[in-house]
C-alpha cells in the first residue's frame, strides 16, 4: 500500500508540552505546574448567561461570523481598552479559540514560498501552521540581554525579498515578556519599509502587569497590515468555552471567514452567548484574576531571587522563564529529573523552540498554595545539584 500520510504533517514534531503532563496524570501527589490554564472558575454570571441559552433553546448555528451582537461588543470593547476600531460586519470573524484564528489567517495569506517571521521562544502552534499553510517558517531568536523583546534590527537581519508576515506574540507565552509602545514604534518603522503583514496574537493583552497593553493595530500605518487575534480563554477563564476572535482588513477577513466557514462552520452557540456577558460585563472578574497573577508573580520571583535562581522579571501572560545553565543540563534533563525527583512537572524550554535552551517555563496560573509547595521542592532540587556540581 501507498503512504497515506502527507509528509509535511508526519515532519511536524508532536507538542513538547503535552509529555510531562500525561505522567503526571498518573504520579501520586505530583504537582503540575505547566498547563497555561485559569486555576479560576468561568465567573458565574457568564456562565449563567451560557446557561440561559440553553434554556431559551438557542442551540442553533449562528452566522459563520458569529453572533452579531458579540461582534458588536467586541468592536465597543477594542474601542474602549485599544481606542481602535473596527467594522463589527466586516472587519471580524468569531473563531473556535484564537488557535483558529492563527491557523486561518495564515491559510488565507500564505502561497508556497512565502516567508513568515516567528520570534522564538514563542507559542508552539505558530511554526506548525505556518508549515501547514504552505509557507517556510524563519526563526528569530529572541535573546535574554533583551528581556526577550523583538527588536527592529533582529527583523532587519531575518527579511528577505520572500518575506510575508510577521508573527508577532506579545505578552510572551512563555517568556512573559511584553512589548511597550516604544518598542513598537521602533518596529513599526521596519514593517513599513519591508512591506509586511502582521499577525498579532494578543490572547494575553489584559494580563499586563506594566502600564497598560498597548496594541500595534493603534500606530499610524499597523492597522491596514495588522490581523489582531484574541480571545476568551486567558481573560476571562474560559478556556473550555473555545472562543477566539480575528480583527482585521476587509479582503482577508472574507478569506478568513471562507475557510471557517468550509472547515467549522461556525463557533460554538452556547460559547457566544456567554461571551457576550463576558465581554459587555466582565472587565471587574479581569482586574480581580490580574490582581491574583500579580501576586503569584512577585512571589515566584523572589523565591527565585532567594534561591539565587536568574530569572528576568516578566510583565505579561501568567509565566516565568527561569533560568537553569548553571546546572550544565538541557532543559530536558532539568525538567524530566526535577518532575521524577521531586513530582513537579515544568515545561523545557525548548518546547518553544531551540532558544529556549537552558530554560524552564512555570505557569503561575495555579493557587499561592501550590505554588509555594512546588517551590519548597523546586529550592530542595537546586541545594542537591548545587552538591552534586561541588562533589
Amino acid at each position: 500500500m501507498r503512504d497515506p500520510l502527507a509528509k509535511k504533517v508526519v515532519e511536524i514534531k508532536p507538542s513538547g508540552i503535552r509529555k510531562f503532563f500525561d505522567i503526571v496524570s498518573e504520579m501520586k501527589d505530583a504537582i503540575s505546574l505547566g498547563v497555561g490554564e485559569p486555576d479560576f472558575d468561568t465567573p458565574w454570571h457568564i456562565r449563567d448567561e451560557g446557561i440561559y441559552s440553553l434554556e431559551k433553546g438557542k442551540t442553533f448555528y449562528t452566522s459563520n461570523s458569529g453572533l452579531k451582537e458579540l461582534r458588536v461588543e467586541i468592536g465597543n470593547y477594542l474601542k474602549r481598552s485599544q481606542g481602535v476600531t473596527y467594522d463589527p460586519m466586516k472587519e471580524m470573524l468569531i473563531t473556535v479559540g484564537g488557535s483558529e484564528g492563527i491557523d486561518m489567517a495564515l491559510r488565507a495569506m500564505c502561497d508556497p514560498g512565502d516567508e513568515v517571521l516567528i520570534p522564538q521562544p514563542c507559542y508552539v502552534s505558530y511554526e506548525p501552521c505556518a508549515i501547514l499553510a504552505g509557507a517556510t517558517p524563519v526563526i528569530i531568536d529572541l535573546k535574554p540581554e533583551n528581556e526577550f523583546r523583538l527588536t527592529a534590527q533582529e527583523i532587519e537581519d531575518a527579511v528577505t525579498d520572500k518575506t510575508k508576515i510577521l508573527i508577532l506574540p506579545f505578552p510572551n507565552n512563555p517568556t512573559g515578556a511584553i512589548m511597550e509602545k516604544s518598542d513598537l514604534e521602533s518596529i513599526a518603522e521596519v514593517i513599513i519599509k519591508h512591506d509586511l503583514y502582521v499577525l498579532s496574537d494578543e490572547i494575553y493583552a489584559e494580563l499586563t502587569y506594566k502600564g497598560k497593553h498597548v496594541s500595534i493595530t493603534t500606530l499610524p500605518g499597523m492597522k491596514e497590515r495588522t490581523i489582531l487575534i484574541n480571545g476568551f480563554s486567558k481573560a476571562y477563564a474560559m478556556t473550555g468555552w473555545r472562543l477566539g476572535y480575528a480583527c482585521g482588513p476587509v479582503n482577508i477577513i472574507a478569506q478568513m471567514t471562507k475557510i471557517h466557514q468550509f472547515a467549522i462552520m461556525c463557533a460554538p452557540t452556547t460559547s457566544q452567548y456567554a461571551a457576550v456577558e463576558a465581554v459587555k460585563n466582565g472587565d471587574e472578574d479581569i482586574a480581580k484574576m490580574r490582581e491574583s497573577y500579580n501576586q503569584r508573580r512577585r512571589f515566584l520571583l523572589n523565591a527565585f531571587k532567594e534561591m539565587g535562581i536568574e530569572c528576568f522579571e516578566p510583565f505579561g501572560a501568567f509565566y516565568v522563564f527561569p533560568c537553569i545553565k548553571e546546572f550544565g543540563m538541557t532543559s530536558e534533563e532539568f525538567a524530566t529529573r526535577f518532575l521524577q525527583e521531586e513530582k513537579v512537572a515544568a515545561v523545557p524550554g525548548t518546547a518553544f523552540g531551540n532558544s529556549g535552551e537552558g530554560y524552564l517555563r512555570i505557569s503561575y496560573a495555579y493557587s499561592l498554595e501550590r505554588l509555594k509547595e512546588a517551590m519548597t521542592r523546586f529550592e530542595r532540587f537546586v541545594k542537591k545539584l548545587r552538591s552534586e556540581k561541588k562533589a
